[in-house]
């Protein structure tokens, strides 16, 4: 964690304070279109801040659109070629980063359409979701959650990473799961998350959240 400095927050004071400071966010590109990554592990419920902070935008008149990585994992032969438990495939080939680049990120450059993709496969039922494409108005902020977002050099114009200690990643990862943990840690030194994020949030306690601000 090194000197970074963590306030407590309440989960409904941070999705609001997240949503005021994306009204004045002016994309890197020039584009009409803010893209915002919720990073963390699937056990720091990323998709449940970007969903808040949906809601909170809302409120505030401002479209949003949250897009989750689960919905562009690769099909099963794909991603389970290795087998069911193969860390270093779980790392680097499970989503499909090439459809997030085309279907979600591509549309909302400075001269894309805004229409996006928000899911194309489902992993339980492994076939194409055949999900209708999404128009994203002018102003409209994307929200992506997932996990690992920080390293695929995605043009997002703000970033938070929520963090669990190991400890915290271990117990509230299902134990069937706990083959993946490995992954997270080389994340961790690969990409250095808490370092790279623009926003800090340590949610060991999923009741009491705190954050850098």
């Amino acid at each position: 964690m090194g000197r970074v400095r963590l306030e407590a927050i309440t989960w409904e004071r941070l999705g609001d304070l997240l949503a005021e400071r994306l009204l004045d966010l002016k994309p890197a590109d020039g584009g009409p279109w803010p893209r915002i990554a919720i990073d963390g592990a699937p056990a720091a419920r990323p998709g449940d801040l970007a969903h808040r902070v949906g809601e909170a935008l809302r409120v505030r008149g401002r479209s949003s659109l949250v897009v989750g990585t689960e919905g562009f994992l690769r099909p099963a032969s794909v991603r389970l070629e290795y087998g069911h438990q193969d860390v270093d495939a779980y790392y680097d080939g499970w989503y499909d980063t090439g459809a997030l680049w085309r279907e979600v990120f591509g549309p909302l450059e400075a001269d894309g359409d805004g229409r996006v993709l928000p899911d194309l496969w489902d992993p339980a039922a492994d076939r194409a979701t055949r999900s209708p494409y999404v128009e994203l108005p002018p102003g409209g902020v994307l929200l992506l959650h997932g996990p690992f977002l920080l390293r695929h050099w995605f043009p997002f114009d703000l970033s938070v990473h929520v963090l669990l200690s190991p400890g915290a990643l271990r117990r509230r990862t299902p134990e069937a799961e706990h083959w993946t943990l490995p992954a997270f840690e080389r994340y961790e030194q690969e990409t250095d998350p808490v370092g790279t994020a623009d926003v800090l949030v340590r949610a060991d306690d999923p009741h009491r959240p705190a954050w850098s601000g």
